[in-house]
């Protein structure tokens, strides 16, 4: 089997798969509806692009219709932005401001009208002779690669800020779905940045060999991260609820408040409360629960929290969950508690994310230091 033939198997392969679970995301019922119809576009539109690996090999295509598909890329990471938008922030909507992102799609069309859209049959036939040298494609390459930078920096932004709310707010393990986001991005940037030594290929003097493996690679690629973040988020539909970009952090709440002083009788009651009440047995707590059960103000609380005792509230949180379940751990009454039915018990509900926290805190593992303490 030689490149060509890898490259079109392969491409066949990846589509098909691609746009089959672009068809499950459409269809399948859940709460999140606007992510899942981002991220099945950001999959159709995707398998439109791989498409073009093998689609020449089967079918005669025009140049107008083969721009046309090109440029449909210029949609993929605007689409990918706004999902990651939709996963991190619960109340993201489509507004009439988000239509300036089709600009690069309608600019890139633009600039195929004259030659390539409505030009004569000779003047295709001519531009057909070098089409990778040609201005627009040039443009379209270059003006492609910077709206993928641009975009995916711009994930990253959104991601960072997210995962800031998230710590100062909530103490459950949806943090995952933002680390799982994060790893995405990161693989896309990655992908992206061999499509760019891939392009690069194209316009030097390379052996048709090389230019294929990239192209191989590339797809391959492309196939074996789609199918990993999909059965992620299908495996984990609960963590992918985001929060509320309108929540604010700490600094800005230290900016608004009138005074900046130690919130010592906020602290005190709160440890009280901790130990006597324990809040922190709800998976779910956030910081708003948490201010309305000790009933004073959710923003006062933040502070005591984020910035006097200068623990995000999810460590905060967690400390006291650990803690409990170092005692359960070495519970001469109960040796038969398993660390699974103890992590449950203490207010986790993942066992990845018991565990972190768990080594975080004392640098062993749970099963670790329930043998550590029972040899001394």
């Amino acid at each position: 089997m030689n490149d060509l033939d890898l490259r079109v198997y392969i491409g066949i392969l990846a589509t098909f798969i691609t746009l089959l679970f672009a068809v499950f995301i459409f269809t399948v019922k859940s709460e999140n509806k606007l992510s899942n119809r981002l991220f099945g576009m950001f999959l159709l539109l995707s398998s439109i692009e791989m498409s073009g690996f093998f689609i020449h090999d089967f079918v005669v295509t025009s140049l107008r219709v083969l721009m046309f598909k090109n440029t449909i890329y210029y949609l993929i990471t605007p689409v990918f932005y706004f999902y990651v938008c939709s996963v991190c922030f619960s109340d993201f909507k489509f507004q009439k401001k988000h239509l300036w992102h089709l600009l690069p799609f309608l600019i890139g069309n633009i600039i195929m009208i004259p030659r390539f859209y409505i030009g004569g049959s000779e003047q295709m036939a001519t531009i057909s002779l070098d089409i990778i040298g040609t201005f627009e494609v040039v443009f379209m390459h270059i003006s492609m690669h910077l709206q993928s930078i641009y975009y995916y920096v711009m994930s990253l932004v959104v991601l960072k800020q997210a995962k800031n709310i998230f710590y100062e707010n909530h103490s459950g393990n949806r943090i995952q779905a933002y680390k799982w986001l994060y790893q995405i991005v990161v693989f896309w940037i990655v992908i992206f940045s061999i499509a760019a030594i891939k392009n690069v290929l194209k316009y030097s003097n390379v052996q048709d060999t090389i230019f294929s493996s990239s192209q191989v690679v590339l797809i391959f690629s492309i196939l074996v991260v789609t199918c990993w973040y999909i059965l992620k988020a299908l495996n984990n539909p609960e963590l992918f609820k985001g929060v509320d970009s309108q929540t604010k952090l700490t600094k800005d709440l230290l900016n608004e408040a009138e005074e900046k002083g130690e919130n010592d009788e906020i602290i005190e009651r709160l440890r009280l409360f901790m130990d006597t009440e324990k809040p922190y047995l709800n998976p779910s707590l956030s910081i708003r629960n948490l201010a309305q059960q000790m009933k004073i103000p959710s923003r006062e609380l933040s502070i005591a929290i984020n910035h006097d005792l200068k623990q995000h509230f999810f460590d905060f949180v967690n400390e006291y969950r650990i803690k409990n379940a170092m005692q359960l751990l070495t519970d001469k009454n109960q040796p038969k508690l398993t660390v699974l039915e103890i992590l449950y018990e203490v207010g986790f509900n993942s066992k990845s994310s018991f565990n972190t926290a768990f080594k975080k805190y004392t640098n062993l593992t749970p099963t670790q230091y329930r043998k550590k303490e029972r040899n001394s």
